[in-house]
């Protein structure tokens, strides 16, 4: 196995440049996709795709899409066609030679489906501010020639950040990835996470499928380029993914899918495909409304990402944020919601401590002074004998 000198991106952009030149087998692992979905694919496109997952399986329509590490574009001609001609997909890439391989066939794509949605843009993953594209241009027409042409070039990268970004912040609604995370530089991963939450909208969604590994990888694989390109030495390990999510925000993190069957193992460690989908939105500040929500279970306890433990079957006094955050996925199927009989309007609502649980009395929802007697609800039986008495 060749180890070479380059950095990790170095290595990554070059191999991959090789890769839309002429297909690598070894280079990931192979996927099942939807079959219906790849009918309108050009072959070459399919052919010289790389990828452990496939996050398109997860879109809805009318969504606005994010593919990190697009090459070829596979991922978004799929997700071209689930999210339909209202929705829209945004391709990113730092290889030319990936690059040029999707928007050459990208019209191709879009005769066949019968509109044009998709389109890709040049830059690292890690860094979706900055324009690749507008850097070179600008750089062919004032070459660097000496450190203060180097100066001013980091100044202009600095001011197309900021008033013309590739990706703008909170424009996504979906971004999605197969197999490329791990590529990016172990000192620039953390700053990957934090742009993919910056371009999420509130209540939007991250949907990756990356390759991570059982153990810890020990330095000697970490350095090895050759490895690293191929989706080995730069994998995060099981746990370590998941908590990158968290670190970066997002909440609701859980594991959609995960091989069972190592793909492939070096030095003793397992390296697997999986899927991860996370969610934006948990912040914000905290008021009290009186509401409360009970988890319905299967477990006796819970922790949410905020920290807040909960017992199953009891009803736990919750801010107006939380209570909302639960209605929507992937938590809403385990909670029961109990709004106060007279509801709090949300400008005069006062602060809610959301540094412990407690639980509430029903009382708090219904009013101290409620001391209604009712009649028996009005039940019927039902053509099957069933009766809600």
């Amino acid at each position: 196995m060749p180890t070479t000198s380059p950095s990790a991106e170095n290595a990554t952009r070059d191999r991959y440049s090789a890769a839309a030149k002429a297909p690598e087998e070894a280079l990931c692992c192979p996927v099942n996709y939807d079959p219906q979905y790849l009918k309108i694919i050009p072959a070459e496109v399919i052919e010289k795709d790389y990828g452990c997952g496939d996050p398109s399986r997860h879109l809805h329509p009318g969504e606005t899409v994010l593919d990190l590490g697009s090459g070829t574009g596979k991922i978004c001609f799929i997700a071209s066609q689930v999210v339909g001609p209202a929705g829209k997909v945004i391709g990113v890439d730092m290889t030319d030679d990936m690059l040029e391989v999707a928007r050459r066939n990208a019209p191709i794509v879009a005769e066949r489906v019968g509109y044009a949605n998709v389109e890709f843009r040049k830059g690292r993953i890690q860094d979706l501010a900055l324009d690749l594209e507008v850097l070179d241009s600008e750089l062919k027409r004032c070459p660097m020639t000496d450190a203060a042409s180097y100066l001013a070039a980091e100044d202009l990268a600095a001011n197309l950040r900021v008033n013309h970004p590739l990706v703008a912040s909170e424009s996504v609604d979906v971004v999605v990835s197969n197999c490329v995370l791990n590529l990016v530089e172990t000192r620039m991963k953390r700053q990957l996470f934090d742009e993919i939450f910056r371009v999420l909208k509130r209540g939007g969604r991250a949907v990756i499928s990356d390759i991570v590994s059982d153990e810890a990888i020990p330095r000697e694989l970490q350095d090895d380029a050759y490895l690293w390109s191929g989706c080995i030495s730069g994998a995060y390990t099981e746990e370590g993914f998941l908590t990158a999510f968290a670190d970066a925000g997002f909440h609701g993190i859980e594991i959609l899918k995960y091989d069972a069957a190592p793909w492939q193992t070096v030095a003793g460690i397992e390296f697997r495909s999986v899927t991860i989908q996370a969610w934006k939105g948990k912040q914000g500040p905290c008021f009290e409304r009186n509401q409360a929500v009970i988890y319905k279970g299967p477990f006796l306890k819970v922790l949410d990402d905020d920290g807040h433990a909960m017992e199953r079957g009891k009803r736990y006094a919750v801010c107006d944020k939380t209570f909302q955050l639960y209605q929507q996925p992937p938590y809403r199927d385990f909670f029961a919601f109990i709004d106060p009989l007279t509801p709090i309007p949300l400008e005069t609502a006062q602060p809610f401590d959301c540094e412990g649980m407690r639980l509430r009395h029903p009382k708090e929802t219904k009013g101290l002074d409620y001391n209604a007697t009712t009649e028996a609800a009005n039940c019927r039986t039902g053509s099957d004998g069933a009766s809600c008495c």
